[in-house]
């Protein structure tokens, strides 16, 4: 009789040997090809699962995966049974799909991978992430959830996911990726990830830079969807900040003049705005947590009860790793996940903000697809040498090219294949005078976070 690993490994073979357009170098994002009537269709014969419980759907460029899991964390405090789908995956790809933080278990997996081979003959051209999302619709509705948090996969018009009818929709921070598929504009970029927005269903914007605020906001309009917009609506400031945790204040507008009075006073005033703590690093993890806030209290007026005290356990125990993750302390060695100009931008302000000063030796891996010029013009002028790697997957850029790009500016650099040996070498070259930061893609921050910990004990 097989085991349920090795059952579990044929039921991935089994999603994987459809159409799976996230290992396709190249593709046309098109109605053709992405089409939800095909999922709307697939799911109608299962009985439509997804209408079985209530629905966050959350789409953006940057901070989705950390706001689905805000979200998600602060309901389940709450006491709910929270569903969460996310990708993608940094180690197990049951890490996909969630409950109350614990991964599918891979004998469920495999049973509703069985359920659905008997309706895949019904639904021609269904792919990968289609039948990934179908089972997380049918999972959660199996196990009884009350609420599920869904991450949209690729834009959002389009997306598999956006066949829910949810209680509000979720916009994070929009800017420029995938741009030969979603558009060369923010207004473009905007247009897919808005494609989320129902009628009459609450939309919580991120702060955005203007041309893709004004396209939700228009779009938004257009369907009479209310729009609550964090930085408006609901305001926060960054409060202080370790290598453990940081602390931010989060009010509404109508509290302003009291937040006046609480900052005039040197925070000996007796009213302060609220305050919560977070594990994950960084200025803009505390705009992803803002934004959750301001989703959930929006989720309050819909009957949905969350306490105070639910909101300072759910954001204080949510964990999310490979973003801004310090792996050790001293000397330091960080791992990110950034893959586009933005996040790594927002990357190097938050190397800057922890290690001033410090110098960077950088283990850098990306996908060919993504915006690599970019993503060195903004973190190339903190780091004094690349060690260029690759992972394993079919869009890897070729490491030798990388170092060719980050000679053009102006940085020693070399390349090291496997990603253990780049690790190893960025350890000793780095000695006990400069951080290691490993970034570049979800790839590459996953292996990091596997081999690290036998290197730092070997």
């Amino acid at each position: 009789m097989k085991n349920v690993e090795h059952k579990f490994q044929e039921s991935l073979d089994f999603l994987y040997s459809f159409i799976d357009y996230s290992l396709k170098k190249n593709f046309r994002y098109s109605a053709e090809k992405f089409n939800l009537d095909r999922m709307r269709n697939f799911m109608h014969h299962l009985g439509d699962p997804q209408n079985d419980y209530g629905i966050i759907h959350v789409a953006g460029t940057k901070g989705k995966g950390s706001v689905c899991a805000f979200c998600a964390s602060v309901l389940s405090a709450q006491g709910y049974d929270i569903g969460l789908y996310t990708s993608p995956h940094m180690v197990e790809f049951t890490e996909r799909i969630q409950i109350n933080g614990q991964n599918i278990p891979k004998a469920d997996f495999v049973e509703l991978v069985e359920q659905l081979k008997a309706v895949v003959p019904k639904v021609p051209e269904i792919t990968t992430f289609e039948l990934t999302t179908a089972l997380a619709f049918l999972y959660f509705s199996q196990k009884k959830v009350h609420y599920a948090v869904f991450e949209v996969g690729l834009g959002g018009r389009l997306d598999a996911t956006n066949i829910v009818d949810p209680i509000l929709s979720i916009i994070t921070s929009i800017s420029y990726d995938h741009v030969q598929i979603l558009g060369t504009t923010l207004s473009e970029i905007a247009g897919e990830k808005g494609g989320i927005i129902k009628p009459n269903k609450p939309v919580v914007i991120a702060p955005q830079r203007d041309e893709a605020r004004l396209k939700l906001e228009k779009m938004a309009h257009e369907k009479n969807s209310p729009v609550i917009q964090v930085g408006r609506d609901y305001l926060y400031a960054a409060e202080s900040h370790s290598l453990d945790d940081q602390h931010f204040l989060v009010w509404t507008p109508d509290e302003q003049p009291l937040v006046d009075e609480f900052v005039e006073s040197g925070g000996r005033d007796i009213w302060s705005p609220l305050r919560l703590r977070i594990r994950l690093l960084g200025f803009h993890q505390v705009q992803n947590a803002a934004t959750a806030y301001a989703a959930l209290k929006t989720v309050e007026k819909f009957g949905v009860k969350i306490s105070q005290k639910a909101y300072t356990l759910g954001f204080a125990k949510m964990e999310w790793p490979g973003r801004m993750e310090i792996l050790r302390k001293n000397p330091p060695v960080v791992l990110d996940s950034s893959h586009n100009r933005f996040s790594a931008l927002r990357l190097r302000q938050a190397m800057a903000d922890y290690f001033p000063g410090l110098p960077i030796l950088m283990v850098f891996g990306a996908s060919e697809d993504k915006d690599i010029e970019g993503m060195f013009h903004e973190l190339l002028p903190r780091v004094w040498r690349v060690i260029a790697t690759q992972s394993v997957h079919p869009r890897a850029i070729d490491a030798h090219v990388l170092v060719e790009l980050a000679h053009r500016f102006g940085r020693s650099a070399e390349a090291i294949l496997p990603l253990e040996a780049a690790l190893k070498a960025a350890l000793a070259q780095a000695g006990k005078e400069s951080v290691v930061l490993v970034t570049g893609s979800v790839f590459i921050a996953a292996g990091g976070r596997a081999i690290f910990p036998k290197l730092l004990n070997g």
